[in-house]
Parts: C-alpha cells; structure tokens; sequence
C-alpha cells in the first residue's frame, strides 16, 4: 500500500556559513540606485556567493538598506501632503522584502545557471531589542537626506525628531541603534538551511522590536547594526563562519595611516587587545569587528573579513583576514 506520508529531504549536516553585506553591495558609488542598479550588484553578488554553494555550505545571507531606507525616507518627504507616512519600522520592512526579492531572483537565476537544486527564501525577520537599552536615551544613529537647519528644527519640533548637525554636510534625523538580543525568526531560518535552501533574512539588522509584559510585540523607530544582528542570528542558527563582506579585502590596523598593516590569519585573543588598543573605530571597522568578536566568543569557530571580488580566495586561505576562536 502507498504512504500518504509526504516525502521530504534529507536534514544535511553540511556546515553553515553566514553572510553580511552592506546596503551598498546593491548601490555602488556614483551610482544612481536604479532598479538596474541593484540587480545588476545583485547578480554581482550571486555569482560571489556562488563560491561557498559549490563547497556544499548551508547558507544565510543578511544585508544592510541604508541607501534604500534613505530613498523611502525622501520619498516621504517628498509626498507628504499627499502620503500617510508610514514609521521606520515598517521602511525596515519594505526594504527587507525589495532587498530580499532582488537578491532572491539574483541567486535563483545563478542557481538554475549552475543547474542547482537549491531554492532561495526571504524572511521578514524581528529583532528583539531591550527597551532599556542606553541608545534610546541617545540617538545617534543618522538616517535619511541632509536638511537645512530651518528645516531640521521644524521636523524636531513638529514630528519630535531627534536632530544633529554633521559639519560641512547638514542637519540630519538621528535614531536609536540598540544592540539585538534576539531573532525571532531564528528556528525558521535555521531550519530552512538545513534543508538546503538559502535564506536571505536580517535586512537592514532587521526590525527593531520590543517585548512588553504580556508578551506581545510591538515595533520600534530604530537601527540594529546589521553585523551585530548577524553575530547573533550567526550563533542562534549554529554556523561556524561568519563572513562580513565590506569595501576593503582586509582588516587594517593604524587604517589610513604609513603604518597601515593588513591583518591575515589572529586569534580572538590577538583581536580583542587590538580593540582595546583603538585600532577600529566606531564609525568605521569597529562594529564589524565587534560582531566578530561576540560570534567567536558565543562558540563560533571562524570569523572572516573581506570584500566581494576576494571571497573565493579568502575561503581557500588566500586573501581576507581570518579570525579564529578559543582553541
């Protein structure tokens, strides 16, 4: 007698890796940020990752949406007379579901390219901040187009804006950027990659939400670092690698400097008293490395920096600067 039971695939045991790219990786410089913009990046970016789909990696991909949500957030300005503005947290989610389809449609064509199997999913993914957390008494992080002073003043004293001035360049909307604690999403995602398919989840450090008393959710005007997000979502789904893709195909120390020196092969050791030295500031290298840092010291094996173009020779050993664990 035939079973009605359905017929599912194999669990693989293949190790997980996760990946995180900036906003950027969609909008290069210069550019206009065009819907061709961003597939062409995307396709650009599904063939990089295609690298680890050949070395049999279960994959999660997270990936940042400044310029986007700053795109939402004119068009908003823009319309406002005639649009009901909708709040950041909810922006967070429309690029996380853009993003997310772009780089989707990106890596299926890739796939079906290289004759693979393996599906692509978007998660539109929740991120559990503490409502205590110090950055909502302090707004920092910046978002959104450059105003002029009258006009920044009006939006803080209508809208309740947060404002501060970056000099030579104008007045800007600051946020909080509280730290993630959570995923929400994380069983689903982890799941998902077992199976073999990619999942693209974290858009944007994902979006920022808060637990009350009784349980229930409810969404935040905020920024998560997506590379902080993505140490955590790293650790909850088991990888053990974390690979950061940024603009430069290493990490440096004395940056910018004659002593600049690109760092290869460290261990969390040699890393943690390079941070305490000030080797990677905050607004630049400073929280990649420390989304490194907490992947290694919650039980990750591998942490690995590097940009788009060295990502096949820096899984081979090669390019990249790689950092390693407690042994």
């Amino acid at each position: 007698m035939r079973s009605n039971r359905l017929q599912t695939d194999p669990v693989r045991t293949d190790p997980l890796a996760v990946v995180a790219m900036g906003g950027h990786a969609f909008m290069q410089k210069g550019e206009r940020g065009t819907i061709q913009d961003h597939e062409r990046n995307a396709g650009r970016v599904a063939e990089a990752l295609m690298c680890l789909v050949e070395r049999g990696y279960q994959l999660v991909v997270t990936h940042g949406n400044g310029p986007q949500v700053g795109s939402l957030l004119t068009q908003q300005e823009l319309a406002g007379d005639e649009v009901q503005p909708m709040p950041l947290d909810v922006l967070v989610a429309m690029t996380e579901g853009s993003l997310g389809y772009i780089l989707q449609q990106a890596l299926l064509n890739r796939l079906r390219h290289q004759a693979s199997p393996r599906r692509v999913v978007t998660t539109v993914t929740q991120v559990v901040v503490d409502g205590s957390d110090p950055a909502f008494l302090d707004p920092a992080k910046p978002i959104g187009p450059f105003l002029s002073e009258e006009v920044a003043q009006a939006k803080a004293r209508d809208l309740g804006w947060e404002i501060r001035e970056e000099p030579e360049r104008g007045w800007r909307r600051v946020v909080p950027s509280p730290i993630p604690l959570e995923v929400l999403q994380h069983k689903m995602i982890r799941d998902a990659a077992r199976e073999g398919h990619i999942v693209i989840a974290a858009g944007g450090g994902g979006i920022p939400v808060l637990q009350e008393a009784d349980g229930s959710f409810t969404g935040v005007e905020g920024v998560v670092d997506k590379d902080l997000t993505s140490a955590v979502l790293a650790s909850r789904v088991g990888a053990s690698l974390l690979v950061i893709l940024t603009a430069v195909p290493n990490v440096y120390t004395n940056f910018g400097t004659p002593k600049q020196t690109a760092l290869r092969a460290v261990t969390l050791e040699e890393m943690e008293g390079l941070v305490a030295q000030g080797h990677f500031p905050p607004g630049s290298m400073g929280p990649k490395v420390d989304a490194l840092v907490r992947f290694l010291k919650d039980g990750g094996a591998r942490g690995l920096v590097t940009d788009i173009d060295s990502l096949p020779d820096a899984l081979e050993g090669r390019a990249g600067t790689h950092v390693v664990g407690r042994i």
